[in-house]
């Protein structure tokens, strides 16, 4: 084999390498040393710097106002005994956070420990960086105070180990401890060359430097004993220099836990995410093959360059490379048809990406609807992963159906300098909308209201476009497209290099999932320099072919184009350009989709067209892109593959033996293929039974006539057919236990001579432990709990008869004790009332051994084993919520393929113990904000349209859940609906006692007529809308038909109408009426999925709502019919109200009020009330009542 055929494999190979993750650099430590106004600690071995803090750190279950530097790699939280107390000897006796612990010293002037408190800005946004990549799952955190300590250079007391030469070795580590006012995490950092020694003598003795968490001594009963010791290293040395290239949060070299909580604490929690991509090569050895192949190197000396192969008739076969960081060598294909010199197609990653999957932790249990309402939820052995059901593609949590045109909509922005201009082309939200007949891999795409200085130079980069063919490209058989493989949510970046004038233009294009119409949203940003083409000149391109790679959540690609310029005057030019693109995603790597994708694909791109319109200021593409092998082969002369198939464009072609095919309408649509309708009359077949769901399937109703059939848990299929998951094979019970596997499920029971629960077994009967179940009853210090059952162990009072003093009565009468003791041993606090009702259901004897009785209901606990708010029964599909002693709340129960929003009960209630009466502190003058917690209602001052934060305050404190609020301006009266006792109360704002008007069954939202003096209600257990005088008389229904989960409810007295929401998931409506209830009409019904909000600006005539499912902000005029969208990509909100310009809403992610400018467009404050707990209904306090008069 010859040097160019090397030097293409060479090429390849280094593709894997590129985009790789290095171990993190020194330089890229938290800033130190005197620059960062560091303290440094004295040299010498074994010193100790007290550090008191403005703010405590949080360490266990404890909370610290000092800690102590030492020299020896760790942080204590009390003075720390001498080394020779701890060394070889972990764990201490004392807290330590042991960022790598050993004997070391800086007396020698060349090692040092910095440190310092930090709350400065950017420190606190790279600690959130860390703490986030790390904790993908869970709630954004954002720290407020740091401490950075740093040791540097640093290297033993003695010799690292026997057999070493003298010449000292030395580490370099970093650790940040950031926390915020319930929560501290440690991130810490080990620098790639930073860990030159693992180990060290001490005395005669080769100890192994420590990494982790020690809490130390805690009080025992009548000492002290050891607390619990979180290790990251073992006793193994290449477990610490494993710390330098691995990693638990998504880049190597770094690792976060969270150490501390507040009130409650049960463990070291460490990063969830581990998964790397393969390191990068030695540079010497990317230098020795840039020398080797300097001569080949035409444009980008300074980089690394990939070559491809040229397209070829000839088979090529492209072997993945696997890379061994420790011997790294180039891989010989043995294949000398590959001529690198014939065209010179090249790739490079200009951009870094990391390959870090953050999603897909779980199971389908509690994340089934994060999957797309036409895919359907799997589980894996480590997590889930979506999938689209048939007669759709996609990657499960964005599914369209197969053969139906697809549209692309979004924003393109650019800064583009034109040949050799000076000044650049600036533009900004203009529209880009494509139109792509799927069923003949045909987009077309158009950008408007670009300027002629630049729209005829853009001709050539069809690519733009391009990425879209690429989604929803015809597939050759055993192919796919993107939107099959990623969906429609990824990020891609390309960079194109103009010849011979070296012009360069980067392209990002962000892709965001599919939209409420459908509709697949792009944005687009053009930055760089364009080679000019003259305005009146044509461009024509030539087909072309680009070969993809496929590397778990990174594709790329690269190609070179020709096209011909002809100019005004007849002449002609050829012309070059190199196309070069990184596509990033998240996949989901638990499934089978992503470890059988192909390697490599190639793009087919032809008939194309591109021409700029000066007159209507309009760039037009159009193109036709096909997906399949990189040596050719398909079956081309197939009409599916070719476009001449006749199919309907809302029908798919489906390929069959030569060249047969068959045409199938696609989902939504019906006919024989070759011509389509629309389905008029959609029909709900869960609800009717006509679906085809296996019997151990939940049916889910999913729009039109379409369902999606998904597997009850414990179940694994396609929901048409459903097997039963052996739970056994996965080793879920004890070891002293005997598994045994139900359908749909499975139990554990303790073998003969153990006693237990089947998930925790001890040897010896029940009854043996009651003893020990006494001190549960008198002592709540689980220290005193651990202590004893240490001392009952050592004494063997486990085998003897203690309970003899009880009897068998006394023992079954104590069951549930008996249980939560097996728990506290295991886990250190006893089940819940939640956790024994699950064990008993599933523990209920069968004649082969412990089985739950067929088609019972199994409830769900949350992690802290209370009552999960929605419990569901497997079998049949029910849903309904539960208050915290699992009773059902009656009203809320919701037939199979619907799901009730269920309240969070999870939050304490005040203390019980007097009160100041009136619970009432008066508003004070002006515009307010009053919005309920459980608890409570606060309210917050507006200065303007402003929220004055810092005087915001509880109005009144009430020891229920409260919902719904609304205001009396005439009265000054605050109403509210709760659901601990459901009812509507009331209280005055300038002082008064809260009182009791109506009760009810389930109350959600009301709505006050300060004109009729009426107050409106919803209540979704009748699925009634109610109307009483605000006294509570006259109370009548006013509609009580065609509701399925009313909430919101508006009242415009000054017009006479009312407004309500109604968040059918099968058929969402936002519906009007006049106030005694007649001229009902419905206003919206199209694209709604969870309308929570409502809020009507009687001053703009505008009806707003807020959208938890779309997660759209949206207004209309009820008058003309008007809709327009205000914000996207809002979080969870639940109720809203409308003061001038600004909307404000309540959020349940944030747990907080939101306002947002409707006119801007943005959101533009937020408030979060210091009690952090969710935030239900909001209504506006007027300073005066709004103009009007009763009709």
């Amino acid at each position: 084999m010859g040097w160019k055929e090397k030097g293409w494999i060479a090429c390849l190979s280094f593709l894997g390498f590129v985009v790789s993750v290095k171990s993190i650099s020194r330089d890229e430590l938290f800033p130190f040393g005197p620059s960062a106004r560091d303290q440094l600690l004295e040299p010498g071995n074994d010193q100790t710097y007290r550090l008191d803090l403005s703010k405590p750190v949080l360490f266990y279950d404890g909370t610290f106002l000092s800690i102590f530097i030492n020299t020896n790699g760790f942080v204590a939280t009390k003075e720390p005994e001498s080394e020779l107390t701890y060394l070889g000897k972990m764990p201490p006796k004392f807290g330590m956070i042991a960022a790598l612990q050993g004997d070391l010293h800086t007396s020698d002037g060349v090692g040092k420990v910095f440190f310092r408190e930090d709350s400065s800005p950017d420190i606190l946004r790279r600690a959130a960086e860390h703490i986030n990549r790390a904790f993908p799952e869970d709630d954004e955190i954002n720290p407020t105070h740091a401490v950075v300590v740093t040791w540097v250079d640093v290297t033993t007391h003695g010799l690292e180990s026997r057999g070493d030469s003298g010449i000292k070795k030395r580490n370099t580590f970093q650790l940040v401890i950031a926390s915020l006012e319930t929560t501290s995490y440690a991130i810490v950092l080990y620098p790639r060359d930073g860990i030159k020694f693992s180990s060290m003598l001490v005395g005669d003795t080769n100890v192994i430097m420590h990494a982790g968490f020690s809490k130390g001594l805690v009080r025992g009963f009548f000492s002290s004993i050891k607390g619990p010791y979180y290790r990251t290293t073992t006793d193994d040395e290449q477990s610490v220099r494993a710390l330098a290239e691995e990693t638990n949060s998504g880049l190597r070299g770094v690792w976060v836990y969270e150490i501390g909580t507040s009130p409650f604490f049960s463990n070291v929690a460490p990063g969830e995410v581990p998964e790397l991509p393969t390191e990068a090569p030695p540079q010497e050895d990317v230098d020795a093959y840039e020398e080797s192949s300097a001569a080949r190197r035409p444009l980008y000396p300074d980089r690394p360059v990939v070559a491809y192969p040229p397209y070829l008739q000839e088979q090529t076969e492209v072997h993945p490379v696997q890379f061994q960081p420790q011997n790294p060598e180039v891989v010989e294909v043995d294949d000398p048809i590959i001529n690198v010199d014939a065209v010179p197609v090249m790739v490079f990653l200009p951009f870094p990406m990391f390959s870090v999957f953050s999603y897909n932790l779980g199971s389908c249990a509690n994340n089934r609807n994060k999957c797309s309402k036409f895919g359907e939820c799997r589980d894996y052995a480590n997590g889930y992963c979506c999938h689209c059901i048939s007669g759709f593609y996609g990657n499960g949590i964005q599914c369209v159906a197969e053969g139906k045109p697809q549209r692309v909509n979004g924003k393109v922005h650019g800064r583009v300098f034109v040949g050799r201009s000076p000044s650049p082309v600036e533009f900004a939200n203009i529209d880009l909308h494509s139109y792509i007949v799927a069923n003949e891999g045909r987009a077309y795409v158009a950008i408007s209201d670009l300027p002629e200085t630049v729209g005829p130079s853009l001709e050539p980069l069809v690519s733009i476009s391009g990425v879209i063919g690429w989604a929803f490209a015809l597939e050759h058989p055993g192919f796919k497209n993107g939107f099959s493989i990623i969906g429609g949510e990824f990020t891609r970046q390309a960079e194109v290099t103009f010849m011979p004038g070296n012009e360069k233009l980067n392209i990002r294009q962000e892709f965001k999932g599919i939209d409420e119409h459908d509709h697949l949203i792009v944005s687009t940003n053009l930055e760089g320099r364009v080679a000019e083409v003259p305005l009146g000149s044509t461009i024509k391109l030539d087909p072309y072919s680009e070969i993809y790679q496929y590397n778990n959540n990174l594709i790329t690609s690269s190609s070179t184009r020709d096209y011909v310029v002809t100019l005004q005057d007849g002449s002609r030019e050829t012309r070059r350009y190199q196309w070069r693109e990184t596509i990033s995603f998240n996949g989901c790597y638990h499934s089978e989709t992503l470890r059988d994708m192909k390697p490599t694909q190639m793009l087919s791109v032809d008939h194309i067209f591109a021409i700029y319109d000066p007159a209507q200021r309009l760039i037009r593409f159009a193109l036709t892109s096909k997906i399949g092998d990189i040596n050719g082969g398909q079956p081309e002369q197939n009409p599916c593959l070719t476009g001449r198939h006749g199919c309907d464009t809302n029908a798919v072609c489906k390929v069959g033996e030569g060249a047969t095919f068959t045409c199938q309408c696609a989902a939504g649509f019906s006919g024989d293929g070759r011509a389509c309708y629309e389905v008029d009359r959609p029909v709900d077949h869960c609800e009717a039974g006509t679906h085809t769901c296996s019997p151990h399937a939940q049916c889910s109703y999913a729009g039109g006539s379409s369902y999606v059939c998904t597997c009850l848990q414990g179940f694994t299929g396609d929901g048409r057919s459903c097997q039963d998951i052996d739970e056994c094979q996965q080793s879920r019970c004890h070891s002293d236990a005997v598994c045994y596997n139900t359908e749909g499920s499975f139990t554990c029971q303790c073998r003969p001579g153990y006693s237990g629960d089947g998930f925790q077994c001890l040897p010896g009967s029940l009854c043996s432990y009651m003893f020990v179940l006494e001190v549960l009853h008198w002592s709540s210090d689980s220290r005193v709990i651990v202590f004893c059952l240490m001392l009952f162990r050592k004494m063997g009072h486990f085998h003897s008869q203690p309970c003899s003093r009880l009897g068998r009565r006394g023992c079954l009468e104590n069951e549930f004790l008996a249980r939560s003791f097996f728990s506290y041993f295991s886990s250190g606090r006893p089940k819940t009332r939640c956790e024994v009702h699950r064990e008993n259901v599933l523990g209920v004897s069968g004649p082969r051994g412990p089985q739950p009785p067929i088609g019972a209901y199994i409830p769900t606990c949350d992690n802290n084993g209370q009552y999960e708010p929605m419990q569901c029964h497997g079998s049949t599909g029910h849903c309904w919520c539960v208050d915290q002693n699992g009773q059902e709340i009656s009203g809320t129960r919701t037939g199979p393929g619907s799901r009730p929003m269920c309240i969070d009960h999870n939050t304490g209630l005040p203390p019980v113990g007097p009160r100041p009466r009136p619970d009432v502190d008066a508003l004070t003058p002006g515009t307010h904000l009053l919005f309920a917690q459980s608890g409570r209602i606060e309210h917050v001052p507006l200065g303007g349209y402003d929220m004055k934060k810092n005087d915001a305050k509880p109005v009144l404190h009430l020891p229920k859940v409260i919902i719904g609020v609304a205001y009396d301006c005439v009265e000054k009266m605050v109403y509210w609906t709760e659901i601990t006792s459901p009812s509507i109360s009331k209280a005055n704002i300038e002082g008064g006692e809260p009182t009791s008007v109506i009760s009810l069954e389930s109350p959600e939202g009301i709505a006050i007529d300060h004109l009729g003096r009426t107050m409106f209600w919803t209540d979704s257990a009748k699925d009634h809308i109610e109307v009483a005088s605000l006294d509570g008389s006259n109370r009548r229904v006013l509609i009580n038909t065609d509701l399925v989960n009313p909430r919101a409810i508006i009242a415009d007295p000054s017009n006479g109408n009312l407004y309500w929401a109604d968040w059918n998931r099968k058929a969402p409506k936002i519906e009007t009426s006049y106030m005694d209830g007649s001229n009902r009409r419905v206003l919206v019904r199209d694209n709604l999925g969870l309308p929570n909000g409502l809020t009507y600006d009687p001053h703009s005539s505008q009806l707003c709502w807020a959208d938890a499912g779309t997660q759209k902000m949206e207004c209309m005029d009820p008058g003309r019919g008007s809709r327009s969208t205000v914000l996207e990509r809002i979080q969870y909100p639940f109720g809203m109200t409308a003061f001038g310009k600004n909307i404000y809403y309540t959020d349940w992610r944030r747990d907080a009020v939101i306002a947002v400018d409707r006119y801007a467009s943005r959101e533009s404050d937020e408030f979060q009330p210091q009690k952090r707990t969710r935030l239900y209904g909001i209504a506006t306090a007027y300073a005066q009542c709004p103009a009007g008069r009763k009709l």
